[in-house]
């Protein structure tokens, strides 16, 4: 379950990991209560959180190529050192007070940074472990990401009455700085490093040219949309279920709890396969659904653990995936597009579903969003058991593209280019053509 600790690289990576998590965590509650006590407004609040979230939707497309042609390692060292500066400078725009807007643009340039520093982050991390040991590695990375979650929650009420808001990004600050010293421990010989990207194929437009070449990639992000539209957006469906505050807080634990059942059971996996996926995107689909119709708060909390581990176990195999079925110089932007894919996915999932809730009801949501979410898995399935060539014809109709002649060099699902078929097939029929003649001759030959 935890072979990807027996690595001393990776040890460092989960510690700095999880230090890095509850900071972010603490600056993010900090955040969101310093706005809505100066201005009393949830939609204040929303906009905070879209000012962090739109660069990535704008931007994670460059920001991979980015990382698939430069050292991650300086990058990660020059974006983590932002991150701290960028917290180190809230703390003091929180301590003077200073104006609302001011918040929402170093939140916006905290934003900015994390575009650049999460395909970076993505690729290293990938190179921390084994081939072998991705899938357990980054399953143990949703573990973490869940303690952080909890602790940095938990705690940042405590310290907020005892040190003050502004400490809390003091803290986060600092956290970042785990991040930095964990890299520059690492033993390099240790590292698996990947191959960089060839410089033929740099750049965003050959990135987008090799997803579009593959069908499997483009029903998996379509997929991942979604299920991150319809069956994920938790806050606003567990806010519509929720009578008070205390049972607020109830289903809050409950999810928790789940992501890190969740991230176990995805690390006591051998492999993560794209059944699995399908597997557990099918059946939290159906707990989503009967959570619509069961009685009261501790009701609808009973199903919530569930779809909260097959949650987790879908972004990890989906992450996994991505990663161990495209190449190498590819990863940091197909990382980068699964981001934007799940923040678009927010964007568009949790106003829909919160008119949705205002309009139908959040049992009658519920019920709605877990039978379409079932229904593109199940549509899914059947796509990805059609053959290759047929997955391909589907994406580029979809895409309204025609058909390219070969898939991409170095693509998982047929790296032969169809060119290289039909040269060696002339090849061998114009030899066959130099043997008969050949034998025609000596025939001839013989008889005289």
């Amino acid at each position: 379950m935890f072979r990807a600790l027996r690595g001393r690289n990776y040890r460092l990576w989960a510690v700095a990991d999880l230090v890095s998590v509850t900071g972010t965590w603490m600056q993010l509650i900090g955040l969101n209560w310093v706005v809505m006590e100066r201005t009393g407004s949830a939609a204040s609040v929303g906009l905070s959180v879209l000012a962090g979230t739109l660069p990535s939707v704008l931007l994670g497309p460059w920001a991979g190529a980015l990382a698939d042609r430069l050292p991650v390692k300086r990058i990660i060292l020059a974006c983590q050192s932002l991150h701290a500066l960028i917290a180190a400078v809230l703390a003091f725009a929180v301590w003077r007070e200073a104006p609302v807007p001011v918040l929402f643009a170093l939140t916006a340039t905290a934003g900015l940074v994390s575009v650049f520093d999460g395909p970076a982050l993505g690729r290293f991390g990938a190179q921390v472990v084994s081939r072998e040991d991705l899938g357990n590695a980054l399953a143990l990375g949703s573990v973490l990401s869940s303690t952080g979650r909890i602790l940095g929650m938990s705690s940042a009420a405590v310290l907020a009455a005892a040190l003050g808001t502004p400490a809390l990004f003091l803290i986060n600050a600092v956290s970042f700085l785990a991040v930095v010293v964990a890299v520059l421990s690492m033993r390099t010989r240790e590292l698996h490093v990947l191959a960089a990207s060839p410089r033929e194929q740099a750049g965003v437009r050959a990135g987008l040219r090799y997803i579009g070449a593959s069908g499997r990639l483009v029903l998996l992000f379509a997929l991942g949309f979604v299920l991150s539209s319809l069956g994920r957006n938790y806050q606003v469906t567990m806010a519509a279920m929720s009578d008070s505050a205390t049972h607020y807080g109830l289903l809050s634990t409950v999810f928790a709890i789940g992501t890190v059942v969740g991230g176990l059971a995805a690390s006591a996996c051998r492999k993560l396969t794209l059944r699995l996926l399908l597997v557990a995107a099918g059946v939290t689909s159906v707990f989503q659904a009967i959570g619509g119709v069961m009685p009261g708060t501790w009701g609808f909390a009973l199903v919530l653990l569930p779809i909260a581990a097959g949650a987790v176990i879908i972004d990890t195999t989906m992450s996994t995936r991505l990663q161990l079925d495209t190449a190498d110089g590819m990863r940091g932007r197909l990382l980068a597009v699964n981001h934007a894919v799940g923040a678009a996915a927010g964007a568009v999932g949790a106003p829909l579903l919160g008119w949705l809730c205002e309009h139908l009801g959040a049992p009658e949501t519920l019920v709605l969003a877990g039978t379409l979410t079932l229904i593109a898995t199940a549509f899914a399935a059947t796509v990805f058991a059609a053959p290759a060539h047929r997955r391909a014809a589907l994406a580029h109709r979809v895409l309204r593209r025609p058909l390219p002649a070969a898939p991409p060099p170095g693509h998982a699902h047929g790296s032969t280019r169809p060119s290289t078929v039909v040269a060696a097939a002339q090849r061998h029929r114009r030899q066959a053509r130099v043997g008969v003649r050949r034998v025609r001759e000596r025939a001839v030959v013989g008889r005289r």
